[in-house]
């Protein structure tokens, strides 16, 4: 007999990200806690935009609506695309003053269900490593684009980086401070850790290997960049256990992008 899985890793993935959208903003490095933050992300956003006349941008995995906030104070229009009611429930509230410049819309990334060469760029944080086809999703927002519009990544490699012995050592002090003052998980890691062993990029995302599938996919010039100027303004409104959590991702937190001919 054929069995028939109801919940598949999808739902999982879902499931996961929906739980963790009360905390998500709390964890270092993903709610932007000041306007140099902001206005840091902006720069970065602006110099992969390469000049060109941006002005309507497909957020995908949107969230909580944090890059959403960065793309509207540049002037744009954002059509932000999630897969978790929860994410868009709270990003809708967040902006909520903003829209007439910003539509959430619940969705699946891998089939946006965009209509063809709408937008002018479109841009994702924390949504590649999740993939299960990223060759097919890449597929599908460059058919999204205008001609000459430019998709942006922002994304890390969260497998291989953990195991060096300097991730360890920085992980192992943290769970030791955790458990002396108390400090509850903002997230579930047994479910974060089974997902990312069946995703596409289980072995890890590097900007070698996106910037290829980038360019397999029919883009072209592909750039990309460490977060530095991020992190600089971030670690200003940090706690020393918070630099040292995310000081585990220094340099292996990047942003890639490429341009639709």
């Amino acid at each position: 007999m054929t069995t028939i899985e109801n919940f598949t890793l999808k739902d999982e993935i879902r499931a996961y990200w929906a739980e963790r959208s009360a905390t998500f903003d709390q964890s270092p490095g993903h709610g932007m806690r000041s306007d140099d933050e902001i206005e840091a992300w902006a720069a970065l956003f602006a110099r992969h935009f390469r000049g060109a006349d941006v002005k309507n941008v497909l957020e995908l995995a949107s969230g909580t609506g944090q890059i959403t906030a960065v793309l509207l104070s540049m002037g744009l229009s954002v059509t932000g695309l999630d897969l978790c009611e929860e994410m868009i429930e709270i990003a809708s509230n967040k902006h909520r003053d903003l829209a007439n410049r910003v539509k959430f819309y619940l969705g699946d990334a891998e089939n946006t269900m965009m209509v063809d060469e709408q937008f002018d760029a479109v841009c994702t944080r924390h949504l590649v490593w999740t993939l299960l086809d990223p060759e097919a999703a890449l597929r599908d927002w460059k058919r999204t684009l205008k001609p000459g519009g430019v998709l942006v990544v922002v994304d890390g490699d969260w497998v291989t980086v953990p195991q060096r012995w300097d991730a360890r050592v920085k992980r192992a002090i943290i769970n030791f401070w955790n458990k002396l003052d108390g400090t509850q998980p903002l997230y579930d890691k047994d479910a974060h850790a089974s997902i990312i062993k069946r995703v596409y990029f289980n072995e890890g995302l590097r900007i070698e290997r996106i910037s290829q599938m980038l360019r397999d996919a029919g883009f072209v010039d592909v750039q990309h960049n460490s977060l530095e100027s991020i992190w600089t303004q971030q670690r200003k409104h940090m706690s020393l256990k918070e630099r040292l959590s995310l000081g585990i991702w220094y340099g292996h937190y990047f942003m890639v992008s490429a341009r639709k001919p």
